[in-house]
């Protein structure tokens, strides 16, 4: 698929004229970071029968580089964090809602279901149902949209749903002989079944086992994938580089005005309050062209500097049926629309799931990207992001591998992440999803606009996509 990808989308005139725009454009700062709300005129998504369900509010512990402060901590105490600071927030009576969900990717085995130990220590009833979901990057997206699924059943009409990723410490094992060997002990009878047990252990049997940091069905890094799909897709050094510098200085000018409202500040035990985001680092065009390639060696184009960083960090949401809102006397954000999850060829199109997701959420909720005031993407690479963009303006990619007669179009850039992304405030592996949706709310509010689209790849050739329309101000 690479060379096919490569040659025609070099044939495109996607590949040289929309860099080119791009490019001229990619760093100058919009002024929607002031804008003023404007009334809009177009249809609501409010169906007839179909109950609306709102974001009443959310929240997230700051985002920071794994190994810095929250380095002492367990998972579930920024969950926990997270879940206080929606309390604190919102005023809501911690026996007040009907489940908690959270989303999470490579677990603390002391905690594996974090939803139940994060709900319990903020003080929430102990009759309050909480389980934990994993889907790669989307976790917190599943939590959300399964949120969404037990309220439109009539299951519930109050969940608080988030994620939470700490990659500080991650869970490190023994290999599997030294496993087995350990059981074995444990099961044995007699001090001579326990001495032959012990003499037959070797060296290699203490060689621990990180967690996968590849594919599992391919062997294949994320960042190596991230590389062969920038070079499918044609988009260059320059071009990532330049978005990540995007990304980083939209982000710092978004902190500096005060824009990031759903960040809550966490007393860290032991340590200073936490307040801020501690990996947005605008740099320059300099600085990041010196780095090394970090996975396609030595002519990759996959950097550190291009690349979302490990991070610590964790989210919360409040979703609740509009009727719920207003009896308690809240002032929802927003309404959460229709949704997508998509998935395909883990390989050659594993980051590619806005593509797919983009227009089967547009579809379903009946509106087109001339719709869409608001884009919040999650930026895993800076070439996975280029890369979705030009597939989504290529009719030839629409037709040969997914099905559609035409292409959906790529968001304007003055509309795209204009608060940072993934590559500068963090990317928490369970709880950007959360992010990515309070934050198209907020831009909505401040913009004046009606309609936000979320979308995020994830590991396993996952996708998802999430329509968001803003309540009447």
């Amino acid at each position: 698929m690479a060379s096919m990808l490569l040659k025609s989308m070099r044939r495109s005139p996607v590949s040289s004229s929309w860099a080119m725009q791009y490019a001229a454009r990619s760093l100058s700062m919009t002024t929607q970071l002031q804008a003023q709300a404007q009334t809009k005129s177009k249809k609501t998504l409010t169906r007839p029968g179909v109950k609306n369900i709102v974001l009443v509010e959310g929240v997230r512990t700051p985002f920071l580089m794994s190994g810095t402060t929250y380095a002492d901590l367990m998972p579930h105490d920024l969950a926990r964090a997270a879940l206080q600071g929606l309390l604190h927030k919102t005023g809501l009576p911690k026996d007040a809602v009907d489940y908690i969900i959270y989303g999470t990717v490579i677990q603390e085995v002391k905690t594996s279901n974090v939803a139940r130990e994060a709900a319990l220590g903020a003080g929430f009833s102990d009759r309050i149902p909480a389980h934990t979901v994993t889907m790669a990057c989307i976790s917190s997206n599943q939590a959300m949209t399964s949120a969404v699924g037990l309220i439109a059943a009539g299951q519930c009409d109050a969940i608080v749903a988030g994620g939470v990723e700490f990659m500080s410490d991650v869970p490190i094992r023994h290999s599997r002989k030294m496993r087995k060997t350990m059981l074995s002990l444990n099961k044995a009878k007699t001090l001579g079944q326990r001495l032959s047990l012990i003499g037959s252990i070797r060296l290699a049997h203490l060689s621990p086992e990180l967690p996968a940091v590849a594919e599992f069905s391919t062997a294949e890094t994320m960042g190596h994938s991230a590389d062969r799909l920038a070079a499918a897709f044609g988009v260059s050094r320059v071009e990532q580089d330049d978005f990540a510098l995007r990304s980083h200085t939209f982000a710092k000018k978004a902190q500096d005005a005060g824009l990031l409202e759903d960040v809550i500040s966490f007393k860290v035990p032991g340590r200073d309050i936490v307040s801020k985001d501690n990996g947005i680092r605008p740099s320059s065009k300099e600085q990041m062209a010196k780095l090394k390639p970090a996975f396609v060696k030595p002519h990759g184009t996959v950097t550190a500097a291009n690349s979302s960083f490990l991070t610590d960090g964790a989210s919360a949401v409040l979703i609740m049926s509009e009727e719920k809102a207003l009896a308690m006397g809240y002032k929802p954000k927003a309404y959460l629309r229709d949704f997508v999850f998509v998935s395909q060829d883990p390989k050659d199109q594993l980051l590619l799931g806005p593509t797919y997701a983009t227009p089967k959420a547009l579809e379903r909720a009946g509106l087109t990207m001339n719709d869409i005031d608001v884009f919040e993407f999650h930026e895993a690479f800076a070439g996975q992001i280029m890369a979705n963009l030009k597939a989504m303006d290529s009719d030839w990619f629409a037709q040969t591998y997914m099905g559609r007669k035409s292409k959906v179009g790529t968001p304007p850039m003055e509309k795209f992440n204009n608060w940072g992304g993934s590559l500068s405030l963090g990317h928490p592996f369970g709880a950007t999803g959360c992010r990515l949706v309070t934050t198209v709310a907020h831009r909505l509010q401040k913009e004046g606009g009606q309609y936000g689209l979320v979308a995020a790849c994830a590991a396993g050739g996952l996708g998802h996509a999430m329509v968001i329309e803003a309540y009447p101000q």
